[in-house]
């Protein structure tokens, strides 16, 4: 399985467009790993490397949570909170600058090929819909992702509240 996943990287290393924020294809490998954690669709995977890529360029935090919840470990039970964001680990992506130091999980093809070509866009934001179908919604200004934060938690209300 290691080799096989090594000649994945190679391949999309390869492949990747020009100008992009990755120094080599561990890194790669690091961001296709939090792209495969943020979402199971595989449509969304490209506008999430967008996202990912776009906030790397700009020197902006990643802020992801599936690497806060793995810098956490076994501990994590479940229900990440502003501590736990506050809490610095070296995967801590609201705390520290740039990529984490190692993937936090393995990566599937789809996942490396966005990594390496990701959807252009504007977008540096994404929230969940909390429509039910694991979607996301992809904003470019704060005022947008604040309002979309509203909806999914006006969303989580609603289910809770039996409708």
């Amino acid at each position: 399985a290691n080799a096989m996943l090594r000649d994945e990287l190679d391949i999309a290393w390869a492949s990747r467009q020009t100008g992009l924020p990755l120094d080599d294809p561990y890194q790669a490998l690091t961001l296709a790993s939090l792209i495969e954690r943020e979402t199971a669709l595989a449509a969304e995977r490209p506008l999430i490397a967008g996202v990912f890529t776009r906030r790397l360029q700009l020197g902006m935090r990643l802020q992801t949570d599936p690497a806060v919840i793995y810098g956490i470990g076994p501990d994590f039970n479940g229900d990440l909170t502003r501590r736990d964001l506050r809490r610095d680990t070296p995967y801590n992506t609201y705390t520290r600058d740039g990529l984490p130091p190692t993937p936090i999980a393995l990566a599937g093809a789809e996942s490396l090929q966005a990594a390496v070509t990701p959807a252009d866009g504007d977008a540096l934001y994404f929230v969940a819909t909390g429509l039910g179908d694991g979607s996301h919604s992809f904003t470019a200004t704060l005022d947008e992702h604040n309002a979309a934060v509203a909806r999914y938690l006006a969303r989580l209300r609603a289910d809770k509240n039996g409708g």
